[in-house]
């Protein structure tokens, strides 16, 4: 097993820009159902995520495609993907919310398609075929890869929370992926309430930058989310919410009701998260 050099651009450009756009990462997940009237088909999606994208570029963290939104349109939804990613600004990270996984082969294809042809700095991946399968996503020098760990959907704790060895299922995904996590190749994944998983987190791989879902539209809070972190947690967070941002409008003021949203949320992970830091003894984010 190989071990990547220390030093990703991904994280470079996030700890670059973590200082002046706290935490918030804003997913870009065009539902058709709920894009406003002349943005239909894959081409109207583009037109929106850009107009979202150019209504919220000076708030965010980072952005998160999720590719499953534009590979429903097949080759001319790869082509909106392609155009929207270009659109965000250099130096705004982009995570490719794909959640791949497969053996070998497959896995270095999908480097080269995330990584080189997409332009995506960081990726989400799968880990339950195991390290090598997934390893040329988080080997691959350009890249950068976020590990489901403890997901914040309702069905999750059927797989994740079961005992293996007396220690959840989403414990042994720590230990398996900590060379990646230790080294800053990889992240992980934690829904905003499981404080389960962020005490494992913090246990066994502190240093590791976490995404994570589950704030907005899936009815999780800013607070219960600082409630939930352990110590120390808050500065390495990437907190990413989508319907509730780029939807907060279905009318021809999508964008500003998205930047007024996104102002909403940052300000409110802002304040949650400081306290939390404070109440630690250790310096705010």
């Amino acid at each position: 097993m190989s071990l990547p050099a220390p030093e990703r651009p991904f994280l470079s450009a996030l700890t670059a820009r973590r200082a002046d756009h706290g935490c918030l990462c804003i997913g870009l997940d065009p539902e058709p159902s709920a894009l406003p009237p002349g943005y239909s088909g894959p081409e109207g999606a583009a037109r929106f995520c850009r107009a979202i994208i150019q209504a919220t570029a000076d708030l965010v963290l980072a952005y998160k495609p999720n590719l499953a939104f534009f590979e429903r349109w097949g080759a001319e939804g790869m082509a909106a993907l392609t155009e929207v990613v270009t659109s965000i600004p250099r130096g705004i990270p982009v995570i490719a919310d794909g959640k791949r996984g497969d053996i070998g082969n497959t896995s270095r294809a999908y480097a080269e398609g995330l990584y080189e042809a997409l332009g995506a700095g960081a990726c989400t991946v799968n880990p339950y075929l195991g390290p090598e399968a997934v390893s040329p996503l988080l080997d691959h020098p350009r890249g950068f890869a976020f590990v489901l760990c403890r997901t914040s959907n309702p069905g999750a704790a059927a797989l994740q929370d079961l005992k293996v060895e007396g220690e959840p299922l989403y414990v042994r995904v720590l230990r398996l992926f900590s060379p990646w996590l230790e080294s800053g190749a990889a992240g992980l994944v934690i829904g905003a309430r499981e404080g389960a998983a962020f005490a494992w987190a913090a246990r066994l791989v502190p240093l590791a930058p976490i995404l994570v879902p589950g704030i907005g539209a899936q009815g999780g809070t800013a607070e219960e989310l600082a409630a939930a972190l352990a110590p120390g947690q808050a500065r390495r967070l990437v907190v990413s919410a989508s319907r509730s941002i780029i939807h907060a409008s279905h009318g021809a003021d999508f964008a500003s009701a998205a930047r007024a949203a996104a102002i909403s949320l940052s300000g409110k992970l802002d304040q949650a998260l400081h306290s939390r830091e404070e109440d630690d003894g250790n310096p705010a984010v």
